[in-house]
């Protein structure tokens, strides 16, 4: 599949793989700030999210298939590989059966393990939205909130509504495909490789997506990896500790 992709600056390939739900421009800004270093970033809309197509399949395969397609069509080599919780997952994926491809890898707030369905409030809320029945977006927030009291988590759903029409509201995510195959998204990440060469996991203070009993099945994975622990940082890390994290993204990556 032929991936939306927005590239920022030149230099060596910095690709970037937003999380569940989510799209490119969730990383616009750090994407700037890294490519002032002299980083060519990738911004990526993986399958069913953002402007990339949408499809019935939706797994780990299908995923890192399309990165490593979009790598291959751009003729990338050596890249720098960065992912967030589903980004993380599908760039473990494809840095595991692909490591000629990848030089380096930074996985933010998921672990190799499998992870039972948590997503179940978020499907019902979005569900609730009838959006032939809503003409604004206010009246989506609206409903969102009757569902959703997180503030963060009910803007970062609403940043994916847009017009299709003039008169006609949609989700840039593929709501179906990816609640048909929402136990996947936990799935286990399995492989008889192990990916050895220098890789980031990243964890938020907050967050209890990465436990400190995951760093065996991390190792034995990726053996040559270390954790690093934003402080007072969620599960977006990114967005809530932004500095602490371009600086140490920045750090690994030029070590």
């Amino acid at each position: 599949m032929k991936l939306n992709f927005k590239k920022i600056g030149e230099g060596k390939p910095l690709l970037i793989l937003h999380g569940l739900f989510g799209q490119l421009d969730n990383w616009m800004t750090f994407g700037k700030k890294i490519s002032e270093q002299g980083y060519a970033a990738y911004l990526v809309d993986l399958r069913n999210h953002g402007h990339s197509p949408h499809d019935e399949n939706f797994n780990f395969q299908f995923l890192s298939d399309d990165v490593v397609e979009l790598i291959n069509d751009e003729q990338l080599k050596n890249v720098n590989l960065l992912g967030h919780s589903l980004g993380g997952k599908t760039a473990m994926t494809v840095a595991l059966n692909n490591a000629s491809l990848v030089s380096k890898l930074i996985v933010v707030d998921i672990a190799p393990k499998y992870y039972p369905v948590h997503h179940d409030e978020i499907i019902a809320a979005l569900h609730s939205v009838n959006l032939d029945l809503i003409n604004s977006r206010s009246g989506a927030e609206k409903i969102l909130s009757e569902k959703i009291s997180d503030f963060g988590t009910k803007q970062f759903l609403l940043k994916n509504l847009f017009w299709k029409t003039d008169t006609q509201l949609a989700w840039r995510f593929n709501l179906d495909a990816i609640e048909k195959n929402i136990d996947e998204v936990g799935k286990q990440t399995v492989s008889d490789n192990k990916f050895e060469k220098p890789t980031l996991f990243i964890r938020g203070e907050k967050s209890k997506y990465i436990l400190d009993e995951d760093l065996i099945e991390i190792k034995n994975l990726f053996p040559n990896s270390k954790l690093i622990t934003a402080p007072n940082a969620g599960h977006w890390v990114h967005a809530d500790a932004p500095q602490w994290f371009l600086e140490n993204v920045s750090e690994f990556l030029t070590k």
